[in-house]
């Protein structure tokens, strides 16, 4: 199977209109990009930059992407589970799949700034059993659309859960860490990795291979920013499809020019790999 090509987004400066998040989601769409993907962070301690991305919620915008494009698909890289209410969550996973059947994607992972955590209450030690129990409920309430689910951190009795998606939504577990590897192995469809060359990749493949009982599409991240060539970046992504990535996805950097390097990675993509 060939290597999908996805794009991240930009998501990180204030002063950039949701709609030029749209418009990019669309010309990634004409390029042939299989996939986008948009961060998440609620409130960071410092300003939104390369650091925190996500200055626009990422559901709520894809709701507009997914309204403004007719083929790609969509998910968050990550979303910041345990600072989320999972039951709002699921019926908002649910809704935008009804809205786009087959094109969401929910990518999760547990957070790793306890000042953010701190500054929402939310509990940081305990962040990872919290999103395993609200990813073991998100699946409940999808599957089941009712109760009982007995947990933890999370349950409930009677209840009526709806829309139950048309199919089921796919789970992206984000991260490198043995945790990360061990929650993708027993609970996520995807699992994506970041900052990885081709050994630190087929290494976290192989442990996650070894550690799942079923199927799991394997993928990472990589970067072309303004520094960067387009032959630089597709050499980059190739060696990691070789490797054994099912999808790449890239993060073109700022706003500024972001569609041209997108465009240039596309081209050469394909003179590569078509």
């Amino acid at each position: 199977m060939a290597t999908a090509l996805h794009a991240i987004l930009p998501s990180e400066s204030v002063g950039m209109e949701p709609q030029h998040i749209v418009s990019l989601a669309r010309t990634a769409e004409d390029l042939g990009y299989d996939m986008v993907w948009l961060p998440d962070h609620l409130l960071p301690p410092r300003p939104y930059g390369t650091t925190y991305g996500g200055v626009y919620e990422p559901l709520i915008t894809m709701t507009a992407i997914a309204a403004a494009t007719s083929r790609i698909r969509f998910g968050t890289s990550v979303l910041v589970l345990p600072l989320r209410d999972p039951f709002l969550l699921a019926k908002q996973a649910s809704t935008l799949e009804r809205l786009a059947p087959g094109r969401l994607t929910l990518g999760v992972g547990t957070g790793w700034d306890a000042v953010e955590f701190a500054a929402v209450g939310a509990d940081f030690a305990n962040r990872g059993a919290r999103a395993d129990e609200a990813l073991r409920l998100i699946r409940h309430l999808h599957e089941h659309g009712r109760g009982p689910f007995n947990g933890q951190h999370y349950g409930f009795g009677a209840g009526e859960f709806a829309p139950l998606p048309s199919s089921p939504v796919p789970i992206m577990v984000g991260g490198t860490s043995g945790a990360a590897l061990r929650r993708a192995a027993r609970y996520a469809d995807v699992w994506q990795g970041v900052g990885l060359d081709e050994a630190g990749f087929r290494e976290r493949v192989g442990d996650l291979r070894r550690r799942a009982e079923r199927p799991i599409e394997v993928g990472t991240r990589t970067s072309m920013d303004a520094g960067t060539t387009a032959a630089a970046a597709v050499a980059e992504a190739s060696g990691l499809a070789e490797a054994g990535a099912d999808h790449v996805a890239v993060w073109f950097g700022s706003f500024d020019g972001y569609s041209d390097r997108m465009a240039e990675f596309a081209h050469l993509w394909r003179q590569a790999h078509d």
